[in-house]
């Protein structure tokens, strides 16, 4: 595990050279694009950092054209606002992803869908596992 992290740390900041974001920008995105759109609290908290360092990371991504931030009209706060990935921009990180992407697929084509079921398993429990390591950590 140590080591697969290590390679998925180098590959992201490699990652984010290729497409001109920091790796907590690349991550803020990442969260908004599979969960959004978020509040900027929200995904403070997601992220684990306070809201002042998102402000700056959500000024980059908009300056960048990544993100989008409109008034949430759900709340009744008029200063509320939620943060949308603009998906157009998705091709770039999917280029960029390309190696990696292809070279997933031929590697989970060696295996069997009972397989790759319990590998899916697996790190869906390490996720959880991080996280709430991570939240423990935090306290």
């Amino acid at each position: 595990m140590r080591d697969l992290n290590i390679q998925l740390s180098l590959l992201n900041r490699r990652f984010g050279g290729r497409v001109e974001l920091r790796e907590i920008d690349w991550s803020c995105l990442d969260l908004i694009n599979r969960h959004g759109p978020l509040s900027p609290s929200e995904l403070a908290r997601w992220i684990g950092v306070h809201p002042a360092t998102l402000t700056g990371v959500l000024g980059r991504l908009q300056k960048g054209g990544w993100i989008v931030r409109e008034r949430d009209r759900a709340s009744s706060d008029k200063r509320a606002v939620i943060v949308h990935a603009v998906h157009e921009r998705n091709s770039m990180l999917f280029e960029a992803f390309a190696g990696m992407s292809e070279r997933m697929d031929e590697l989970c084509a060696r295996y069997s869908e009972a397989e790759l079921e319990v590998i899916a398993d697996f790190l869906r429990r390490t996720g959880v596992a991080g996280f709430e390591s991570a939240e423990e950590l935090a306290e």
